[in-house]
């Protein structure tokens, strides 16, 4: 009787977990495709009925998302999709930046055979997803390999703060991938060849530079694109 209560009990477990896991996973993907834009309301009630669950999974995923600074509680305990701070994107960019160069210059120095390996499948995967013009894989897999970088580094903290900053800055990079249309130029996919090169060969003083060059297009394409007039005429 026991073991079939226990049984019974580890199916609800694994039947709420699978319940969260399908939640986290499509409203993410609605968060950063920008699908669901900034500001907008996420109504536990609306999300319990349209997944079909109870409330349970419906707000352990949005602690979740909301551990990745994609959703906001609000003081009356509503719930938002986290707005794009740009007043404060230039100190986005200067700790990014800063993220990119030390983990690439710690992967450089202290990376092993083993580390090599999942850095090239994860750059594998990504220049798949460019030849696809799939931006929401693109900006998985982009994530994949800096932090297997990171980690690489053997900085646990630095892992951390990395790690937090390219989920924060996923919603940065869906602009990012949108300023080509999608159709990221090949040389983009050639630079993670070079730093990757970089770090098998142990030149720390390039594996810097090529992560700061990297982290500078990146920061100057959005910027241009965030600039830029898309306003379009309207005859009244």
């Amino acid at each position: 009787m026991k073991k079939q209560q226990q049984d019974a009990q580890d199916g609800v477990e694994r039947a709420r977990g699978s319940g969260v896991r399908i939640v986290y996973e499509t409203l993410r993907n609605e968060i950063i495709s920008l699908a669901m834009p900034p500001g907008s309301p996420v109504d536990e009630a609306d999300l319990s009925e349209r997944f079909g669950m109870s409330r349970t999974p419906i707000r352990e995923a949005l602690v979740r998302l909301a551990s990745e600074g994609l959703v906001e509680t609000l003081p009356n305990r509503s719930s938002i999709v986290s707005h794009i701070d740009f007043l404060n994107l230039h100190n986005f960019f200067d700790a990014i930046t800063l993220m990119y160069r030390m983990t690439t210059r710690l992967a450089a120095e202290f990376h092993d055979a083993d580390d090599l390996v999942r850095m090239r499948r994860h750059q594998d995967d990504f220049a798949a997803a460019v030849a696809a013009r799939d931006a929401l894989a693109m900006i998985a897999t982009n994530r994949d390999l800096h932090v297997s970088i990171a980690q690489a580094g053997r900085n646990p903290y630095y892992l951390q703060l990395f790690t937090r900053l390219l989920d924060e800055g996923r919603r940065i990079l869906r602009l990012y991938y949108s300023s080509f249309d999608d159709r990221l130029p090949l040389q983009y996919v050639d630079e993670h060849e070079e730093m990757i090169a970089a770090i098998d060969a142990r030149d720390i003083e390039r594996a810097d530079l090529l992560a700061s060059q990297h982290a500078d297009q990146i920061v100057r394409q959005i910027q241009s694109y965030i600039a830029s007039d898309r306003r379009r005429p309207v005859r009244l």
